[in-house]
């Protein structure tokens, strides 16, 4: 597997983007994956299903499987958040990891910026940044794509993303 990052603030746009990325390398028949950093508190499942009761008395894991897809639901108590690469352990085969967020991983990323949200823009503090998607001029040495220009970035992600086997 290879994997490599989308990154940027809330709201610029990196969900949109890797949803386009992920129909542009099916184009190419590719499979794609996605590893999607949350902030601390969030559910999956929903009050009054039989899994958010199996996990709220106290279940480590809840597997919750169908006919169509299954998901896994594990609860950190006393552990630390698990690494990238401990992630990666729980993905399927496939051609390509997408990485949402884990601004700070070290694996090559795209950042995500829009001259609207004024947020600061971190390839100037962060070697891993290779390549930036905006919807304003940047000036850098790096490629800057169009925010739309889906079939470019999805190329250049292809072409840079790193075998997973060294993030383990």
């Amino acid at each position: 597997m290879r994997v490599f990052g989308i990154a940027g603030y809330s709201g610029s746009g990196k969900t949109t983007l890797i949803g386009r990325i992920i129909v542009e390398l099916k184009k190419i028949n590719k499979t794609v994956s996605v590893i999607k950093h949350a902030h601390h508190e969030f559910d999956i499942d929903q009050p009054g299903k039989d899994s958010y009761k199996h996990r709220k008395a106290g279940a480590c894991e809840v597997l919750v499987s169908s006919s169509r897809r299954w998901a896994l639901i594990h609860e950190l108590e006393k552990e630390d958040e698990p690494t990238i690469g401990q992630l990666l352990n729980f993905i399927s085969k496939c051609d390509i990891v997408l990485v949402e967020g884990f601004k700070n991983g070290l694996f090559p990323k795209l950042e995500v910026c829009r001259e609207g949200a004024k947020t600061p823009l971190l390839f100037k503090n962060d070697q891993t940044v290779k390549a930036i998607a905006t919807d304003y001029k940047i000036e850098t040495a790096l490629p800057v794509f169009a925010i739309t220009d889906y079939t470019s970035i999805a190329k250049f992600v292809h072409k840079e993303a790193v075998n997973s086997i060294g993030l383990k």
